[in-house]
Order: structure tokens, then sequence, then C-alpha cells
């Protein structure tokens, strides 16, 4: 009876939500640790794995059908990695095991035999992909309407369905589930794309390329029209949908987020009654996806929100109105009445009645006016205008355009915050001839100021680049801040986990470290960094040793470099090139310097053996245990870089005792001491 007790009580705990997880000394694991399985199935499930891996290896790799291999891959990872990590979560998994496997021996029989009749079904079907992240296999689910035709010229509609949070929700779960459940909504015609987006992180990170990656995969295997995409979700889905409405909102068609949150501070104030003490960088880096600080982006998407009139998670839409209507926006808000966390039946069919208006339109793919709002680099594009340079990074900056789509005209009502910027007119949208160069204006009136831009193409395109010079603008050859050396640019601007957004490599020592101390620290975070990025971005980080780098390595991947220069040979050789010291001795941070025994580096630099790609040293993604219990915590924890005293043990929050943090300058360089 004890035994039975507990069990109710931890499985109550693995689905809280509320002041209880406040609590960073309390940490329940996520993925909850599953059953045992047990030994006859763990056997008969080994032996099935090791012979579906041994001929998907045997599979001949000059066939184009080596293409759709991850199709298969998927279905066996799906069971290998939850059977291997104990994350198999209920005996009915077991069973789903044995189906999934089945299916890809059947699938793999017919590559085999030439053929693949899953890429030519319609109804549900799961696909996957091989991520650039890490290599890894990745699943999707799609709903293929049965007026598809695999062989007509017909483009169709596509909604993106953002899942809910789910701590339980492995890949054998997600796939199990979109083999046989079509969603919230079957749209007529149009292809619904469900992403796992790697477990459950809202879509963040690698989640949020995931969902990219996949949209990718699909349009290279269906015949999709870019100017019919809908973002679509509700509840951890609805916050996934904030994010990809304002920070990619020329892409999509239409906007449906439901519940969820769309920022961090005012979400867990409200949702989790939470007392928040971030530093001063912390809060900076809420920036990063905090929706409601650049809610005017909006301007640029038509958007649909819905919320339970009873749903607590309703705060994520009213907050967003709010931000909304200081820009003098107005938030169409679908409320189901008397509803708490769930989609009431009648505001489905008036969400669809909009969205279906919308999408028989289409994206609007050249719009009069922009606006654009950003605080990195990382989201600097709206539709033809690109920020290419900020004043300062994590500081407010934003871009207002309007464009005479005859003449190309363009006038630039706002450029707070912005240094740099690209208007870029499509081939064929300018209707005047190329012999006419068209006027860059800077506001409106008596303060207007002229600029004379570059030609028209020939194809009616139109480019010109603009920089701030003092006070006045002027148009340059080139994009960005001119001059020569490091600066911040889009997919090169930091913090920390930004390096985890593109292709990565850790490389661990081959070597030993100055000092113990830093040694067991290097090894400690390696470990938790390995570990945590399998159990929360559902991955395989890629992993040599130093010696083992190639140069198309330093080519193809950011380097996480672990270590010290005496441990990394790869390390020894970046310091030397980077804006920092670092010996056997001392830690150099410009004016302030830290005994080597009992510090470490973690930092963010342009890497400078390939200065397209990053170096990062000893830091995996930045947040930890306690954030995953909630999606809203789950936001970077620290800057471009930090010191941490190595005899402060890890906690569920950081790594351990960080005693000096900041952010680079946008030339890459350290900015005056704090103190």
């Amino acid at each position: 009876m004890r035994i039975w007790i507990l069990s109710i009580i931890l499985l109550g705990c693995a689905f809280a939500d509320g002041p209880a997880d406040n609590l960073p000394e309390n940490v329940r694991r996520v993925p909850p640790l599953g059953i045992e399985v047990f030994e006859e199935d763990q056997q008969k499930l080994d032996a099935a794995i090791s012979e579906l891996e041994a001929r998907i290896s045997a599979f001949p790799k000059q066939s184009d059908l080596t293409r759709l291999l991850p199709d298969i891959e998927i279905l066996v990872r799906a069971v290998a990695d939850p059977l291997h990590y104990q994350e198999i979560q209920k005996e009915a998994e077991i069973a789903q095991a044995y189906q999934l496997l089945e299916l890809a021996g059947e699938r793999l029989s017919q590559l085999e035999a030439g053929r693949a009749p899953w890429t030519a079904e319609t109804g549900l079907v799961v696909r996957g992909f091989r991520s650039k992240l890490d290599g890894s296999v990745q699943p999707y689910g799609l709903v293929i309407p049965e007026s598809y035709q695999f062989d007509g010229p017909t483009r169709h509609r596509l909604d993106f369905w953002f899942h809910g949070r789910g701590e339980r929700s492995t890949e054998l779960g997600f796939i199990q589930q979109r083999l046989h459940n079509a969603g919230q909504y079957q749209p007529k015609d149009t292809i619904v794309l469900h992403p796992y987006a790697r477990y459950s992180n809202g879509n963040k990170f690698a989640g949020e390329i995931d969902c990219l990656e996949a949209l990718e995969h699909v349009k290279a295997n269906y015949r999709i029209d870019d100017d019919r995409i809908l973002v679509r979700g509700f509840s951890m889905g609805g916050a996934a949908c904030w994010n990809f409405a304002v920070h990619y909102a020329d892409r999509w068609c239409a906007a449906n987020p439901g519940a969820g949150f769309s920022e961090t501070p005012e979400f867990l104030k409200s949702f989790q009654s939470e007392t928040l003490n971030p530093t001063w960088y912390q809060r900076k880096l809420w920036r990063l996806y905090d929706c409601t600080d650049v809610a005017v982006n909006i301007f640029n998407i038509p958007t649909v929100a819905y919320s339970g009139e009873l749903d607590r998670q309703k705060q994520a839409a009213d907050i967003m109105a709010e931000r909304m209507k200081e820009r003098s926006l107005h938030l169409t808000h679908i409320i189901g009445p008397d509803t708490e966390h769930k989609i009431h039946p009648d505001s489905k069919v008036e969400i669809e009645r909009r969205l279906n208006a919308i999408a028989k339109i289409g994206r609007n793919t050249r719009p009069p006016a922009i606006k654009l709002k950003t605080h990195t680099l990382r989201y600097n594009r709206m539709h033809y205008a690109t920020i290419d340079a900020l004043a300062e990074h994590w500081e407010p900056a934003e871009l207002h355009v309007n464009v005479d789509w005859k003449s190309g005209i363009t006038t630039i009502f706002k450029t707070e915050g912005v240094t740099a910027f690209t208007i870029d007119l499509p081939p064929g949208s300018i209707e005047l001839p190329p012999a006419w160069q068209p006027k860059i204006r800077f506001g409106l009136g008596m303060n207007m100021k002229e600029l004379q831009g570059p030609w028209v193409g020939s194809d009616r395109s139109y480019r010109v680049h603009l920089r701030r010079s003092g006070e006045a603008w002027e148009v340059v050859d080139q994009p960005g801040m001119g001059g020569e050396g490091l600066v911040k640019r889009h997919g090169l601007q930091g913090p920390i986990d930004d390096a985890f957004m593109d292709s990565f490599l850790f490389v661990k020592p081959g070597g030993k470290a100055a000092h113990d101390s830093v040694g067991e620290f290097v090894s400690r975070e390696l470990d938790h960094a390995q570990t945590h990025w399998r159990q929360q971005f559902r991955g395989h980080a890629r992993i040599k040793v130093d010696s083992e780098v190639t140069e198309e390595d330093v080519a193809s991947h950011n380097l996480v470099l672990w270590g010290d220069p005496s441990s990394n040979s790869l390390l020894a050789k970046a310091v030397k090139q980077l804006p920092i010291g670092w010996t056997s001795e001392s830690i150099t941070i410009g004016e302030q310097s830290f005994p080597a025994d009992h510090h470490a580096l973690l930092m963010i630099y342009p890497n400078p053996l390939n200065p397209d790609r990053y170096v990062v040293l000893n830091s995996g993604f930045t947040y930890r245990e306690y954030d995953y219990l909630n999606n809203a915590r789950q936001v970077p924890k620290l800057p471009d870089w930090a010191v941490v005293d190595t005899r402060t043990p890890m906690t569920s929050q950081g790594p351990g005792k960080v005693v000096a943090a900041d952010f680079f300058d946008e030339k890459w360089q350290l900015k005056p001491s704090r103190e």
C-alpha cells in the first residue's frame, strides 16, 4: 500500500505546475525516469534494433534513396533511446515499441526493394530528417489531405501545429500519437505539420531550429504554397506561436496563438506566484524570447489569438494586447466563454472562419509598410528590410519603412538603436524602368532628409545599404558597420546559447588541466552538457578529442572547447587571439584578474580559426534543471562571457558561483568593468 501511495504522489508531482515548482533545491527529473522493462522484452527489442541498425548501415550509400533513411531511423531511435535511458513511461509503450520497429522493418524492406510508398500516402504520415545541429535524426508528423495529388501542380496551404507541454512525450510517444491522432484542426485541403521540436522546450533554441528544418524538409518533399503557411498552437504550443509570429512575421500568412505564455517575468508571477531575482544580464536576456518587448512586430502579420475565459494562461494574450495597444495596434482575441484550459467548440468554428478567410487571400509579399523591432541580430529581418548592425545588443532597436512599389522611393520613419540596414526589393517588384534612381527619404515634411539611392536593376530589383555616420545616414556599398575587424552580425552575435542553434562539435581535452579543481569542473560540466543535450533537446552531441579535430570540422561547426590552455590544444591556440588572458596563474578580463587554480572561463566568440563560426569555452546551453519545470524559464542564463569559481558546486540553476560576467561590445571587444 505504501508503494502504491508513493506512486500516486510521484505521478502527481510529474504533472505539477505552480508554486511547488519554485523550489530549486527540490527539482524533479524532466523527463521523468520511466518504468523498468522486463528482461525478455529488453532482449527482444535490443535484438530487433541491432538487426535494423545493421541493415541501415549496409544500405548502399550511392543510392538516391539514402535520403529517405531518416524516415526509418527515427522509428528505430524512438525505441532505442527511451529503452537505453529508461524513459519508457508506461507498459503500453512496450507494445508500441514493437509496432514502431515493425514499421521500421517494413519501410526498410520497401526501400531495399527500391520503393518508398509512405512518401505518397495521404492521411497521417510520420517523416524524419537529419538535423544540421548535431547530425541526429528528428521526427515530425504530417496530416496529408485526401485531395493532395502527388503528381499534380497544385500547391497547398500548410498549417504548423505546435504541441503542448508533455514531460513524458519522448519520441516514442510522439510518433505513436502522430500515427493515430490527426490533432485539433484538419482544415480542408491543408497539410498540417506537427513538429516534435526536440521535446518540451517551448520550441525555443534547438526546438526553434527543428521547426524551421522540418518545414524545409516538407517543402522539399511536398508542394507547399509559400504564401499560405500558418503558425498555430495551444498551451506551450501557443507560446511557440507567439515566438514565431513576432520573430518570423514575414514568413507566415497568419498566426493563431492559443493560451501559453508570451514572456517570462509577468507570466511566472501570475501563473506560479514566483519571485524572480535575475542578474542584470539575465534580465536583459529575457528580451531574446519576450514577445511583449517586440509586440509591434504583430503589425506585419494577421493574428487571431485565443484564450479560455477562465484560463490562467489567458494572461499571455492579455499582456500582448496591452503592449500592442501602447503601439496603437488592436489584437483580435477570441475568448471561449466559461472555459478553462481548452478550446471552446464555438470559438474553434470562429477561429477557422477567420483563418480560412486570411489564407484565401494569402501572405502579402509586398507590404507598403513594415515595422521591425529587435534586441538582437538573431532576429533582424522583416520582408525587404534587414537590420545589419545595432548600436548596442539587448537594447531596443526599431526600424519603420514605407515603400512606393511603383517608383521604389523608400521612406524611413524610425531607426532607433540601428546603425546599419539594407532595403532589398526583389526582382520584378519595381514598376519603373532601370533608368531610375529612387530616393531614400528619412522622415517627412520640413525635417525630411533625402539621399540618392542606386539604380534600379534591369530585372526591376532594387537594393540599397545604409549606414549611420554620426547623426546622418549615408548610402554605402556593403552591409554592416564597415571597417576592418570583427563585428557582431546575424548568426554571429551571441550569447553563449546561440552557438547551439547551428551545427556544433564538442571538443574534449586530450591533456591534463593545470589545476585539479579546473579539470574536475570541466569534466563535470562536459558530462552535464552531453547528458542534458540528449535529455532536453533529444540529440547526441558530436564529440572529438582536440587532436582529432580536422580542418573540415573547423569549417563546418561551432567548436565547443572544453578544458584550459594546458589540457586542450585548440583552446590554447584560440586563447592567444581572444580579448582575454588565460595562463596557469590567472584569468585576465580587462582590468580584472582571477586566480587560475580555482576559476574557469565560459565564453562565446568568433572562432579565430574560422571567424564565420563560433568558438565556445566550457559551456553547453545555459539554463538548467530548475528551468525545465516551466518553459517560460527556459531562457539564456549567461551572456557572452562568465568567470566561475570552481570551488563552488553546481546547482539546479547554474554551474557554480559566477564571479564576473558581461557581453562583448558590437566589435566583440570587452566593455569597461562594471565594478
